[in-house]
């Protein structure tokens, strides 16, 4: 069996669906917001780091030179490094990205002065560049347009040829994927998810609806018809399914009729033929026409009874099954059969007593004009009653098991009613057993014999 990838309800599929999409949006969502409040940060803080620069830049024109190294260490912070000497610290000038924003705008402001600035890690220069000690600059990479550098490093030209030498390390800022962001946001994934779920179960709720008057339109066609309530396509579903349900059992009706009417006109000529035949001479004769008469409406009430099902026009009512197998074999004893019982002496089920009851004599007929004798067993599991009718007959072989069901079948090779049968009583007892939801399973048994099973909802 292969391993089942997807739910198999439409409801945990549908669940299923719905949370990845809502994931990957969320994903999408904070992707896009965290692309976009880098490019802002890093923008606000290129153009407050120009607008540094530009401050050292006055500064360091307006005061002499003997002055200017004095006076820039006293503005040099651990975070923003300011030195000045004859050479500059950047060799690599970058065109593109936050080096080439902060270039933009300080060329701007400083017109005619030439700016040279990388994001590339670099050394200091030592005393050429007026910058010395550990810079602790490192890169966290980025394409074109990426901006996303830990530090600048920025030299500007002055007026004399001199260099101002700046090392600016740059904060990001905190990453969107700190507690402090992910767990609103998950909250916020968690209660959309929930809502989302309750309202696929109310909107794939009606399924189960439709399942339950399905299972009680195929044992009883005169079944209550569905509820027609909910959204408009499910009561128009639900009205669809009961105009089919009423239409069904209107055929069943309309053929019970139909062969109600065809049994009472063939017994009409079947009493008048019986009549004639009592005038005939011939005694020989005179039997056997009589015998075929006898047959031919035996026949015709078989086939009316098979054909009328009346099992499920007749209510359901709570009764002892027990009680009711015990006097069936209490009766057939009574007349010399071989039959026995084993089961609880009380075992109450609801069902449609006539009907289960002619099911149960069927299965006992067969198996005492087949099998010699009948033993019955009743048992109570936890999901339905069986019922086991075992005889010590030749079986039935396996493949003919559900022929056998068929009406109008009859295994033994004489087509005799007296020894075969009219061939309905199986199809009449699993009809009636299906009825009332249950089923009858036939087996052949080690020691011989054949062995019928119904079962019954416990319901």
């Amino acid at each position: 069996m292969k391993p089942r990838l997807l739910p198999d309800s439409v409801l945990g599929r549908t669940a299923l669906v719905l949370v990845a999409a809502l994931l990957l949006s969320a994903l999408a969502a904070v992707a896009l917001f965290s692309a976009q409040r880098q490019e802002a940060l890093t923008a606000i803080g290129g153009r407050n780091a120009a607008e540094r620069v530009g401050g050292f830049v006055t500064i360091s024109e307006q005061i002499p030179p003997e002055l200017r190294q004095a006076t820039l260490r006293n503005l040099d912070t651990p975070r923003f490094r300011v030195g000045w000497g004859i050479a500059p610290v950047v060799t690599e000038n970058e065109t593109f990205g936050l080096a080439g924003y902060v270039r933009d705008v300080l060329e701007k402001g400083l017109e005619g002065r030439q700016v040279l600035i990388s994001t590339r890690p670099g050394p200091l220069g030592g005393p050429a560049t007026g910058l010395s000690g550990r810079g602790g600059m490192h890169s966290h990479g980025g394409g074109p347009g990426h901006i996303a550098p830990p530090a600048l490093r920025i030299s500007v030209r002055l007026a004399d040829g001199s260099w101002l030498n700046v090392l600016a390390p740059f904060d990001h800022g905190d990453s969107l994927w700190r507690p402090r962001f992910v767990l609103p946001l998950l909250l916020a994934l968690v209660l959309v998810t929930t809502v989302a779920l309750l309202a696929v179960r109310m909107a794939t709720s009606p399924f189960a609806r439709f399942a339950a008057a399905a299972e009680r339109l195929g044992v009883d066609v005169t079944a209550p018809p569905m509820e027609e309530h909910g959204p408009r396509e499910v009561r128009q579903a639900a009205q669809a399914f009961n105009i089919m349900q009423s239409r069904v059992a209107r055929f069943v009706q309309d053929r019970t009729q139909m062969l109600a009417a065809i049994s009472h006109d063939l017994k009409t000529p079947i009493t008048r033929l019986r009549l004639r035949a009592e005038f005939v001479d011939d005694d020989e004769q005179r039997a056997k026409m009589l015998a075929d008469l006898n047959e031919m409406e035996a026949m015709i009430s078989a086939t009316l009874a098979f054909a009328r099902d009346d099992a499920t026009s007749e209510p359901r009512l709570r009764m002892d099954l027990a009680a009711m197998v015990q006097g069936m074999v209490e009766d057939l004893e009574d007349l010399g059969t071989d039959c026995a019982y084993s089961g609880p002496q009380s075992l109450v089920v609801e069902a449609r007593p006539a009907a289960l009851k002619r099911a149960i004599a069927n299965l006992v007929d067969n198996a005492v004009k087949y099998g010699g004798g009948a033993r019955l067993t009743l048992a109570e599991g936890d999901a339905e009653v069986e019922l086991t009718v075992d005889d010590d007959g030749p079986g039935i072989p396996e493949g003919d098991f559900e022929r056998v069901f068929a009406p109008f079948v009859r295994l033994e090779a004489s087509r005799s009613r007296d020894t075969g049968g009219s061939g309905l009583g199986l199809a009449v007892a699993r009809a009636a057993i299906r009825a009332h939801g249950g089923d009858i399973r036939l087996a052949n048994r080690p020691e011989g014999g054949l062995r019928v099973t119904v079962g019954l909802p416990k319901g």
